[in-house]
């Protein structure tokens, strides 16, 4: 690949990472991976998906957590059978 390649690339993609959340403060992000998922669609529930914050939540799941899982929640939520209650 060329630097101009390179270049191009850079200026399309920026990679972000979660910031630190005090309220996990250990190595293992499961929970954390979990609350911000439950938290994204409390937020949606409450103000609707074009309330800009919720989107933070978004990041932070589709950062912390596998692809499996996200895939295996989404599908419990629409069968209902999702572990824990989504409401605002």
């Amino acid at each position: 690949m060329s630097d101009a390649e390179t270049n191009d690339l850079s200026s399309k993609y920026v990679l972000k990472t979660v910031g630190f959340d005090a309220r996990f403060p250990n190595q293992n992000q499961t929970r954390n991976c979990f609350q911000n998922y439950t938290d994204y669609f409390k937020c949606v529930a409450a103000k609707g998906e074009d309330y800009a914050p919720c989107m933070q939540f978004k990041r932070a799941y589709h950062s912390l957590c596998p692809n499996e899982w996200i895939g295996k929640w989404d599908d419990q939520r629409e069968s209902g059978t999702f572990p824990a209650s989504l409401e605002p």
